[in-house]
């Protein structure tokens, strides 16, 4: 058992070096995760942006972080896709035969996650910088950004463990990310919430991606944070916290 713990890191980049050559053989993963958003970020920039009141005169500007956050939900149906086919292949029951660390087969899919995740958000700033995006924000602004979604990533990935673990059928698995993506639409990513309805403007503002969304968007801009940030960091420790705890203990029991 001390070997086993001792070489848990060394599993853990074998359990991910698998995982990573399953996206590498099949980009259209990436590849399909990345164009959704940035099919929306058009839609709305060239279609829409005419129409809608956000308060700025670069509306890609406003838009992004919102984007970047249904990229990332969109990336982790994979991850609930991919947990499923190993679960109903005996994989895992196969490497429980060996001395590894058992929850290395759940790291190596949510650090893929990561990864993964991270390959498709740089893209999508990347086209977001053809289309007029612009950002005034310093390096530990963008340092705060890129641990704001890397902390996102991890809490909805692990969510998705649960999904992908405890699913009885592929479909099971990868609907979970629906009504994650669904989220955004009904916060301050597209319009500000002032617009709303009452009850709906009551429910955005109190849901996470609202406060996720404002952190992004104020770093980016270089404008004061306030609460958001924290608001955000709460949200985010949160559910990862409570999905891995729920994670670990299905994963438990099914394997």
């Amino acid at each position: 058992m001390e070997a086993v713990k001792k070489h848990f890191f060394s599993d853990m980049g074998v359990m991910l070096g698998r995982s990573m050559r399953h996206i590498t053989r099949s980009m259209d993963t990436i590849i399909t995760v990345t164009i959704m958003p940035i099919a929306l970020m058009l839609l709305f920039v060239y279609v829409f942006g005419g129409a809608i009141q956000a308060g700025t005169d670069n509306y890609v500007n406003y838009l992004l972080p919102g984007v970047l956050l249904i990229a990332i939900a969109s990336g982790i149906s994979y991850t609930a896709f991919r947990l499923f086919t190993d679960v109903q292949r005996g994989i895992f029951e196969r490497f429980h035969t060996m001395p590894i660390s058992r929850s290395t087969l759940l790291w190596g899919h949510v650090l893929t996650s990561l990864l993964s995740n991270a390959i498709s958000v740089v893209v999508i700033i990347l086209v977001a910088l053809v289309m007029g995006f612009r950002s005034s924000a310093g390096i530990l602004s963008w340092l705060a950004v890129a641990g704001i979604l890397a902390l996102f990533t991890l809490a909805l990935t692990w969510v998705a463990a649960i999904a992908g673990l405890s699913a009885k059928s592929v479909d099971g698995a990868s609907a979970l990310s629906y009504p994650i993506i669904f989220l955004p639409f009904i916060s301050s990513a597209f319009v500000p919430t002032e617009s709303m309805p009452s009850v709906v403007r009551a429910f955005a503002e109190n849901q996470p991606v609202t406060s996720i969304v404002g952190a992004i968007r104020a770093l980016l801009s270089d404008q004061p944070v306030g609460n958001d940030i924290w608001v955000a960091l709460a949200w985010c420790i949160g559910i990862l916290l409570v999905a891995y705890f729920f994670a670990m203990r299905v994963y438990k029991k099914r394997v």
